[in-house]
Formats: C-alpha cells, sequence, structure tokens
C-alpha cells in the first residue's frame, strides 16, 4: 500500500493550468472544494442547482488530460443542504438531492465526498506575516479575533442563501441537538454512499473549540472521533482528517496518537496534512518542516499503519515572490514527496521518531 500525494483546489484554480501546475509539482490526485464553482463558469445557474453527471465528468476529463485523478469533493455548497443543517422544512427534498449527488459520484468513480456539518463554519481566522521568513499564513489569534455574534436567519457558514430572511438570528444550537442531527444526515446517507461505493469523511471543528457564534461544534478534540465512529460502523463513515486542526487541539490524545489509533481503524478518507505552532486559542499554520509537528514521524505513522489515501497540502504559507501561492504549496509537494519515498523504503522495523 502506498500514500498518494494530491491537491486541493479551490473554485478559481479549477482550471487545465492549475491541473498542470499540479502534475508538475507531483501531485497525482485533486480534492476538489467546489462550493462556489457552480456560479463561476458562466452557467448562469443558481447555487441550488445540484452539480450534474455531465458537469462533474467533464472537470474529472480535464484532469485526467493532466494526469491526475478526482479523488475528492469537498463540502457542499451551502445553498445544498442548510435545512439538512438547520432541521428546516426542505430537509427531505435536500436529502435525496444530495443522494442523487452521491449515485452521480459512484457512477463517475469519484471516491470521497467530504464535508463540514457545523453552522459557523470556520470563522475568526486571521492572515498575517507570522510563518517562517513573515511568510503569509492563516492564524487564529484571541487579541485580534472579532467579537462573537449570533448566525442571522437565512445564514450558515456565513453565506446569507435567503436574501428574504425575516430579522433575528438561528439562536443556540446546543451540543446535544447537533449530535442529533447529524445522528440523522449519518443514517440518512451512508446506506446510499454504500450503494454507490462513495466515502463520506467529514471535517472535524476547525477553529476546534467546543461553541462558536452560540453553536455547539462536532469533533474539537482528538478523543471525540470515537464518538463519531461508534456512530455508524460501514467503512464509508469517514474522517477527513484534517491534522493540523487536529494538532491545534487541546485534548487528552496527541496528534500522533491520533494518527495511529484512526489510521489503524482504516476510517481515514484523506488528510489535510500541514503543520502548526501552538494550539487554541492562539496558532499559526507554519511551512511543513517547521511546527510544532514533527512531519516525518507524522508520515511513519501514516505508512505503518497502512494508511494508502490522499495527503494534500490544504494550505501553506506564502512565500514571498510574484506566485506566492504556487511557491509555497510546490515547496509544500516537494517536501511530502521526498519524505514520502524515504518513509516508504524504510526498514518498518526502525524507530517512528
Amino acid at each position: 500500500m502506498a500514500i498518494k500525494i494530491g491537491l486541493g483546489l479551490y473554485p478559481h484554480l479549477m482550471n487545465r493550468e492549475s491541473f498542470a501546475f499540479a502534475a508538475q509539482a507531483g501531485a497525482t490526485h485533486v480534492v476538489a472544494h467546489l462550493p462556489g464553482w457552480a456560479r463561476r463558469v458562466g452557467r448562469g445557474l443558481p447555487p441550488s442547482s445540484m452539480w450534474t453527471e455531465d458537469e462533474l465528468g467533464s472537470l474529472k476529463q480535464a484532469m485526467n488530460d493532466a494526469g491526475l485523478e478526482f479523488y475528492a469533493i469537498e463540502n457542499f455548497e451551502v445553498e445544498h443542504w442548510y435545512d439538512v443543517l438547520l432541521d428546516g422544512p426542505r430537509r427531505d427534498e435536500q436529502v435525496a438531492n444530495l443522494h442523487g449527488l452521491l449515485r452521480t459520484m459512484g457512477r463517475l468513480g469519484i471516491s470521497v465526498m467530504g464535508y463540514n456539518f457545523s453552522y459557523a463554519n470556520v470563522w475568526g481566522r486571521v492572515m498575517g506575516p507570522y510563518a517562517r521568513g513573515g511568510a503569509r499564513t492563516p492564524a487564529y489569534l484571541a487579541a485580534e479575533a472579532p467579537v462573537e455574534t449570533p448566525i442571522p436567519l437565512g445564514t450558515v457558514w456565513g453565506v446569507q442563501y435567503d436574501q428574504a430572511a425575516p430579522a433575528g438570528t438561528i439562536g443556540e444550537v446546543s451540543e446535544d441537538v447537533l449530535w442529533e442531527r447529524y445522528s440523522r444526515f449519518v443514517r440518512d446517507m451512508i446506506p446510499v454512499a454504500d450503494e454507490a461505493g462513495v466515502k463520506l469523511a467529514m471535517h472535524p471543528a476547525d477553529p476546534p473549540f467546543g461553541t462558536l457564534r452560540g453553536t455547539a461544534r462536532l469533533v474539537w478534540k482528538p478523543e471525540h472521533y470515537q464518538r463519531f465512529f461508534d456512530l455508524h460502523p460501514s467503512p464509508n463513515h469517514c474522517a477527513e482528517f484534517c491534522q493540523g486542526t487536529v494538532a491545534e487541539m487541546n485534548g487528552e490524545m496527541s496528534v500522533y496518537e491520533a494518527i495511529a489509533k484512526y489510521t489503524a481503524m482504516g476510517r481515514i478518507a484523506y488528510v489535510h496534512f500541514r503543520n502548526v505552532r501552538g494550539t487554541v486559542p492562539n496558532y499559526v499554520e507554519e511551512f511543513v518542516d517547521s511546527g510544532d509537528v514533527d512531519m516525518v514521524k507524522a508520515i511513519r505513522l501514516y505508512h505503518r499503519n497502512g494508511f494508502d489515501g490522499v495527503l494534500i497540502p490544504d494550505h501553506a504559507p506564502e512565500m514571498t515572490c510574484p506566485a506566492p501561492w504556487h511557491a509555497g504549496i510546490a515547496y509544500t509537494l516537494g517536501w511530502m514527496r521526498a519524505v514520502v519515498k524515504i518513509v516508504e523504503a524504510e526498514d518498518p522495523n526502525s524507530p517512528v521518531g
């Protein structure tokens, strides 16, 4: 079994030039963050329209033409599932549409559907020259965090899906309510995922706080993943294992213990492979080789516990040059490819780190 190296691409990078860059930098797989994509390609489709087999098939073909595999979609459009999150009147209709997407993905051979079951999503981060050498990078800094405000009606994930929503907020969402809604989602979705042969992979709470903007969060400590996995035994009920977020947590398990345990269970679909410095409420995303985590040790743990999925650098510090993002990503991919090759050639009985 071999670890695969991939690249996560956002809507504005979903083009042949980016696919060529990914292949040139050594990636073999793509994780496509699609929310916003339908609005970018000039077809005039509303955000609520589900991605079709023709659209996803064309995207897959463009990746294949560059020598890449379309491995995963990351995140539903907010308009695809806001009432699934909120237990609203269109919930059953939206669940049925998500079922259709999983079946489309199965027919196309797209292996994984990543998602983040939350209301505030990624909120409160700042960008600044915090990484090595003053490279621009995301961070969460308590002194610079905005004041937490309730989430307005007609909005989740910072996206206003209902322009005519009345004044007011969604109110507080307790841990019990969140887990009940999420458990229903798992029960509704996993049978179809099993039928389609598609893994459903959940991202942990980012930033990893127990509550944010009055709403509870799922999996904000490494050990919480066990409750998540206990909801359903299907091998298609998986983690989108954001190693950076796990390293930012203050839990009983270390990031190394979490990697070892959950890879050995075979329940990690793919990994956001990034390094960090610090933990909540103050952390900075660092270069792959300069944060608090021993990333060589991490790769050894993935390999020796049987992980043969995809590692992607979901973010990388931006380097000071005419192409800041591309330089940071290329640096990270080169480091990852080199270390994976070395680790896979090692004696498996040698120390992990």
